[in-house]
């Protein structure tokens, strides 16, 4: 899965992935994964999500990372923000208000920056990887986040034989080995999604369900 994929999935317009609302599992569990008010919060493979203004007006210092000028573009755009722009090494950074989305890659961002966040959501980045880079993306950004950070994950999880990711499913063994050395896990909530998901359906999945699990950095 490398990067040219997502960009031209942006270019082609094949964004089934974004939500047109804000995500009801993040709604429901965010206050109870115990992030502060003040936490500068990371999303990983923020797209153009409406989730990112949702935990801005909860108080957060949202900080997004996603690789496609399209979607960068585009979230300022339908906000109707003008970002202020500048460089780093980690990348293209866009800020307006409490919302700071850095063009780049999120295996490329610097540590010290990850590690500014005490807050981690991720509704998108770990089912988005296949194994191999979920591997990687475990080590190099989650492993450089805070003792003490908090965040909220999400999960998809369905035979995988039944479909070609992405997303891919991620089921709680996995969740467990690839986590619970580090961080605290709590699940919140696993829920049967299938009737919802027409498109899986079409495609011959047999089961669905989505998982919110509560993190906390030991």
């Amino acid at each position: 899965m490398d990067p040219d994929f997502w960009q031209q999935r942006w270019r082609d317009g094949r964004i089934g992935f974004h939500q047109p609302q804000v995500t009801p599992l993040l709604e429901q569990y965010w206050d109870a994964a115990g992030i502060p008010a003040s936490a500068r919060v990371l999303v990983p493979l923020a797209g153009k999500s409406l989730d990112l203004p949702w935990l801005a007006a909860r108080g957060h210092r949202v900080l997004g990372v996603e690789l496609s000028p399209i979607a960068v573009q585009q979230f300022f755009t339908e906000h109707g923000l003008e970002p202020r722009i500048h460089a780093s090494a980690s990348g293209l950074h866009h800020v307006a208000g409490d919302i700071e989305i850095i063009l780049g890659d999120v295996f490329a961002l610097e540590p010290g920056l990850i590690a500014s966040c005490t807050g981690v959501y991720d509704r998108a980045a770990l089912i988005a990887l296949p194994p191999a880079l979920r591997d990687r993306y475990a080590c190099d950004v989650y492993g450089h986040l805070p003792a003490g950070c908090r965040g909220l994950l999400v999960t998809l999880e369905y035979p995988q034989g039944e479909k070609a990711g992405p997303p891919f499913s991620v089921h709680a063994p996995e969740v467990r080995a690839r986590f619970g050395t580090d961080w605290t896990l709590d699940l919140f909530e696993r829920r049967d999604i299938l009737g919802s998901q027409p498109g899986f359906v079409a495609e011959g999945v047999s089961a669905l369900h989505t998982s919110a699990w509560g993190l906390r950095r030991r």
